[in-house]
């Protein structure tokens, strides 16, 4: 049975489509991973196996009478972010302890209909706050992959990090993520897994629990560049009950896969060589640009001069909206309540014993920047350099480059409670330094797997989109996967 783990969403659809095993069969397989592997990698917070069975034993009913969705009977796993109708949601906070909602998020709901199977809910950075999934009120997921010759537990990225673990552990056949700043790009270059970060607006954010409202983009973690098409076309939609999602048709990006990309502008920003890079990401970088070239792209040097300043206005822009998001987890409605003398008591006592230290500190980071005396100072300030970030994109594509070749991550997957990002916030937020740029600009980001460091690590590269145009990027993916291979960790789990 493990060996049905092992197949593409692309494999599993046509061999269920032949009828060479059973949606449950595949189900069953995927849980009995889970339930052995689980307890080790902590990638699930909840796993659903009653309602996976039900709904796979739904899909082989539809495939017996020829009524197959695109995912038909296909399981995956849901990032603990997305609302599921009577299942366990709690953004892996405290605060929402014992959270189940009576709706489904736009997002998972068009996956259901599509004919996938869910098989539990993933963990994630507390309301997707971290670059390494140790901020869980759960525990960190542990990534499962290991540097050659050592045992150390390493982190899976953030704040998608159970998706990524999942995925490259073949725990889900694919999964649903989020991404803010990078979380799933960067998780994605730390596991050896594709990630897509959509245009803004391409996914509906309906019943995603809110991080930062104009950053935040649903968008899957698959095992390779097929799958994450397969997985986006079924995301993707239009919505009425999230006035930011986009009426425009989703289009067959699978279809873009594997078509030529002769005569294509790749730009190489110039800002993205930073001082003190590791020379195994320089040389990644110019792997993957002679790969472009070999494959008949054009490569052209650009500029993309307000790069420097999207960390820190990402920083100011991202918690200023997460403490206007979060203010509504008062212990009144819903989720965790601690008794006070009054109310007000009662709300300073539920926040300050549901939420974990990273949350607090980015709500009181973005309590301040909002505060009268600040605002014109710090997010008025923020919300300028973002103008201009966008305006250094366009500027770019304007002059006829279609897609930007950058690294994913500064570095491969570190130490799970390494004490220099533990003692030094800013430190772990420089993770983000390649990929905060797309979100402030609203663009799509894809990383994808594209060789190893020194010490067998997965190291990702990232490939950034015009808005709407994922096609290019699942094309231009596509050429550096077929020439980077596919990746996979040594079981030790």
């Amino acid at each position: 049975m493990t060996e049905l783990t092992k197949l593409t969403i692309a494999e599993a659809r046509e061999k269920l489509a032949a009828k060479a095993f059973t949606a449950t069969e595949l189900t069953e397989a995927y849980l009995s991973a889970i339930d052995t592997a689980n307890e080790k990698l902590n990638a699930y917070v909840a796993v659903t196996h009653d309602k996976a069975r039900a709904m796979a034993k739904a899909s082989d009913e539809r495939i017996a009478k020829g009524e197959a969705g695109a995912l038909e009977g296909i399981p995956l796993g849901i990032k603990d972010l997305f609302a599921t109708e009577d299942v366990h949601t709690q953004a892996s906070s405290h605060i929402l302890d014992g959270f189940k909602p009576k709706y489904e998020s736009t997002v998972t709901a068009n996956l259901w209909a599509d004919g996938a199977v869910m098989l539990g809910k993933l963990n994630m950075d507390e309301f997707a706050m971290g670059s390494s999934n140790e901020t869980s009120y759960y525990g960190p997921v542990i990534n499962p992959w290991r540097a050659e010759g050592s045992n150390a537990d390493l982190v899976p990225g953030g704040s998608s990090g159970g998706s990524a673990a999942a995925v490259s552990a073949l725990l889900c056949a694919g999964a649903t993520a989020t991404d803010t700043g990078g979380s799933i790009r960067q998780p994605a270059a730390f596991t050896g897994t594709v990630g897509i970060k959509p245009t803004y607006g391409r996914c509906s954010r309906w019943g995603t629990v809110a991080f930062a409202s104009s950053l935040d983009q649903a968008g899957p973690i698959a095992r390779d560049v097929r799958d994450a098409a397969i997985l986006l076309k079924s995301m993707a939609s239009v919505d009425e009950k999230d006035t930011t999602s986009v009426d425009l048709p989703v289009p067959d990006y699978e279809a873009a896969i594997g078509q030529s990309i002769k005569g294509m502008k790749i730009g190489i920003p110039r800002e993205y060589r930073l001082d003190g890079m590791p020379e195994e990401i320089e040389a990644l970088w110019k792997q993957g640009i002679d790969w472009m070239r070999d494959a008949g792209a054009e490569i052209v040097d650009i500029s993309l001069p307000h790069t420097k300043y999207a960390l820190p206005a990402y920083y100011i822009v991202a918690p200023a909206e997460a403490s206007s998001n979060l203010a509504r987890y008062d212990g009144v409605r819903y989720g965790l309540r601690v008794p006070g003398k009054d109310i007000a008591d009662m709300y300073e006592q539920t926040r300050a014993a549901g939420f974990g230290r990273e949350v607090k500190r980015r709500i009181m980071i973005g309590t301040y920047v909002l505060s009268a005396g600040y605002y014109d100072a710090y997010y008025l300030k923020a919300q300028k350099v973002r103008t201009l970030i966008k305006r250094d994109f366009e500027q770019v594509f304007d002059q006829g480059v279609d897609a930007i070749l950058t690294p994913a991550t500064p570095s491969a997957a570190f130490g799970i409670a390494d004490q220099e990002m533990a003692s030094d916030p800013v430190k772990m937020y420089l993770n983000d330094i390649f990929t905060v740029t797309v979100n402030m600009a609203g663009l799509p980001g894809i990383a994808v797997p594209a060789g190893l460091d020194a010490k067998g690590l997965p190291l990702g590269l990232q490939l950034i989109g015009k808005p709407f145009e994922e096609e290019t990027l699942f094309r231009t993916a596509h050429v550096i996967e077929q020439a980077a291979g596919r990746f996979a960790p040594n079981k030790w789990w």
